[in-house]
């Protein structure tokens, strides 16, 4: 990546993380013009804040003697991401490294700070590079910011230049890479295939609905299979969305983002899994042709559901995908959806909802979010709300009947298509950055798949 160098040279300037706390501690080692500096400045060690070190003499030809970076920790990510896109054009290396875990965390947050998406205006590129901090596995850094880069370009791009057909040229792209293989199941080969939902959500666009079938690696190893959902953007349908609600839509395929993104990691760094993705990838639009209120679909399962709202599609695609995902017997399905308000409302923005019907899973990924700061808060799949998807018409409903426990009663609609002897994780994600933050831009965002990636990784590595 072009935000590291191999080596320091002369000129290479040293960074000194330091918190709020051991501040005072550091500058009672410096020299005493460095610490008036500081003290001058105001400098208080913010997380994420920078503040440059003027050369005195003594810096062997270097302008700056140093900079302080602002953490809240060792285990800090982010405010390395905030040094990379402050810090003037340089190369810079992590000063006293003690700690491999310590370099790991400031390459991948300088990694993650150093992006932009400047597809469509020109932009400022960072220019502050950092030398690899000893001990760090190159490779896997490498990779996981590769994949998260993957997944915010994907998101950030309009609808108009990332609908079904250019999200399967994505997945294309990622596969021909790593020498995976890509299936495409289009328009009304969907019906000949029995996916009818993802048919009946994405045939009243122009653009062809479509299943995006990827697979890689080794034909007997463990099988993993990643869903993500792809709906490229989402009027609502027949029960159309506000203009507010309609705004960001274009992110609503951040699901299929999330596992393309997660799957570029898995398939850089050689785990031992046989991986399948599958997208169902459409456009939720209104024409003569749209689904409406109070139609019945059939399923891939053989259920039928009977659609109280077309503004919940994202569940009917999935589904279809899932029955898919379990027909091969994989030894765990990772689903990943940008699925419903309510999750907002319980969790926020910045973590992913969890679901899941395997404790040992959910045991693993929690620990795995907590030990990667990729937040994920697990939500109960509390089966007595599955009288809310009752319907006196069809087998169910694909939106609950009162005003109540949305996240759960989407996540127990998809969880009627993963039987519970299949190891199933659902998260329900916001996939954006409402907000600039050192090394979170505003815009799209992944959440939960480093967390899901090391989970992997300890399991299949």
């Amino acid at each position: 990546m072009k935000c590291f160098a191999a080596r320091a040279d002369a000129k290479t300037v040293p960074l000194f993380p330091v918190t709020k706390d051991t501040l005072k501690a550091w500058l009672k080692k410096s020299r005493k013009a460095t610490a008036d500096w500081v003290s001058a400045s105001g400098y208080k060690a913010a997380p994420g804040k920078v503040l440059l070190l003027p050369g005195g003499g003594k810096s062997g030809g270097r302008p700056l003697d140093g900079a302080l970076v602002g953490v809240e920790g060792p285990a800090d990510i982010w405010s390395w991401g905030g040094a990379a896109s402050t810090l003037p054009k340089g190369r810079y290396a992590v000063a006293d490294e003690t700690e491999t875990e310590q370099g790991t965390r400031a390459a991948l947050g300088w990694a993650l700070g150093s992006y932009q998406f400047d597809a469509y205006k020109e932009t400022t590129p960072t220019e502050a590079v950092l030398v690899w901090p000893k001990g760090v596995d190159r490779r896997r850094t490498t990779a996981i910011a590769e994949g998260i880069y993957l997944c915010r370009d994907l998101i950030n791009t309009p609808a108009s230049d990332m609908g079904p057909g250019e999200l399967a040229e994505a997945a294309r792209t990622l596969a021909r890479a790593h020498k995976g293989k890509v299936r495409m199941t289009v328009g009304d080969d969907l019906l000949r295939e029995n996916y009818p939902m993802i048919h009946a959500v994405g045939r009243a666009s122009a653009r062809a609905p479509r299943l995006i079938d990827l697979s890689w690696g080794r034909a007997r190893a463990p099988k993993v299979t990643l869903v993500g959902k792809g709906v490229c953007f989402d009027t609502g349908g027949l029960d159309l969305k506000s203009d507010a609600g309609m705004k960001l839509m274009k992110k609503d395929m951040g699901g299929a983002a999330q596992v393309l993104g997660l799957a570029s990691m898995i398939m850089a760094t050689g785990l031992g899994v046989r991986l399948r993705v599958l997208i169902p990838a459409v456009e939720n639009s209104v024409s003569g042709d749209a689904m409406r209120p109070l139609d019945v679909l059939s399923t891939r399962k053989g259920l039928t559901v009977e659609v109280g709202n077309t503004d919940a599609e994202g569940r009917l695609v999935l589904a279809d995908a899932l029955t898919a995902a379990v027909e091969e017997q994989p030894e765990l399905i990772l689903d990943f959806a940008t699925l419903t308000g309510a999750a907002r409302v319980a969790v926020g923005t910045d973590m992913a909802a969890m679901f899941s019907s395997d404790e040992t899973l959910a045991t693993d990924m929690l620990d795995h979010a907590e030990g990667q700061s990729d937040p994920v808060w697990r939500l109960p799949l509390w089966k007595p709300y599955r009288r809310m998807l009752e319907s006196n018409t069809a087998d169910m409903n694909n939106i609950g009947n009162a005003p109540y426990g949305g996240a759960i009663t989407a996540a127990l609609f998809l969880n009627e298509f993963v039987p519970d002897d299949v190891p199933w994780a659902h998260f329900d994600l916001m996939a954006w950055n409402t907000t600039n933050r050192p090394g979170r831009p505003q815009g799209g965002e992944a959440q939960g798949i480093r967390a899901a990636f090391a989970m992997l990784a300890e399991r299949y590595g």
